[in-house]
């Protein structure tokens, strides 16, 4: 969230989150990486707008949409390499699960659903541009689980010759390369529109604030938790802990208080 709003690219969360709430653009997006025919997509009302709300949580401009026929779709866009996203893609598969279970469902209805990352690194190192992932035995790797749960992991940076056209030049556009057809040029458009709209720069601006005070209050958190430790150590003065801490000296005293035995 560090770029200015006329800089933003559609690889960048906000931008990608905007341009994918359009059906027009999203619903293509999907075709082109599942190589299927979707009939449509709906979007469930809390994705309509980004939640501005102050719960972290909310502020996620990551997309899940449903196709009309029992199947949910997550995507989310990743721009820095974390050895942490398989485990993160089993937290959004529970979460999708969950979510229907607690509209009263059985498990037996539970939604057949794609969990999609996109990143501009390759995570494993093996150059494919798609990464797919089902749940089979280990004994007999062609004996699916069929639980109907699907993960994909697209790398923009892919070297092999693994995907059409199509996805190639998706691909390449979402890492920062000029269009080269129709619907990436699409896409191009879109982006430029979402810088012209004043509303979005708004949005954009009031996340901004609410990470940067999100931050601000983690930092001065970890100041406090670093001073009160000093405290109870017993080994360093109030001005010492004051220093070493970054809080003031008031800040170091009035905690010297609260931190004594009643």
């Amino acid at each position: 969230m560090d770029k200015r709003f006329e800089e933003l690219e559609f690889k960048d969360d906000f931008m990608f989150g905007v341009i994918m709430r359009n059906p027009k653009y999203c619903k293509p997006f999907l075709e082109t990486i599942l190589g299927i025919k979707i009939s449509h997509i709906e979007y469930p009302k809390s994705q309509e707008v980004i939640d501005l709300s102050s719960d972290a949580k909310s502020v996620r401009p990551d997309i899940y949409v449903e196709d009309g026929k029992g199947t949910v779709y997550n995507i989310e866009m990743q721009t820095t390499g974390n050895k942490g996203l398989p485990k993160r893609m089993r937290y959004y598969q529970g979460m999708i699960d969950l979510n229907i279970l607690e509209k009263g469902s059985s498990y037996k209805a539970l939604k057949k659903s794609f969990v999609i990352f996109v990143c501009i690194f390759d995570l494993f190192g093996k150059g494919l541009h798609v990464y797919t992932f089902e749940n089979r035995c280990v004994q007999d790797l062609e004996l699916p689980l069929v639980d109907d749960t699907t993960k994909i992991i697209l790398n923009t940076k892919g070297t092999r010759d693994d995907v059409s056209q199509e996805m190639k030049r998706l691909l390449n556009f979402i890492d920062g390369q000029k269009p080269e057809d129709d619907f990436t040029r699409e896409l191009a458009e879109a982006v430029q529109s979402v810088r012209n709209n004043e509303k979005w720069r708004l949005d954009y601006m009031t996340l901004q604030m609410s990470y940067q005070e999100k931050f601000e209050q983690g930092v001065e958190q970890e100041k406090i938790e670093s001073a009160m430790r000093m405290i109870e150590a017993g080994k360093l003065s109030a001005d010492e802990i004051a220093v070493y801490s970054g809080l003031t000296l008031e800040q170091v005293l009035e905690l010297q208080k609260e931190l004594q035995p009643a």
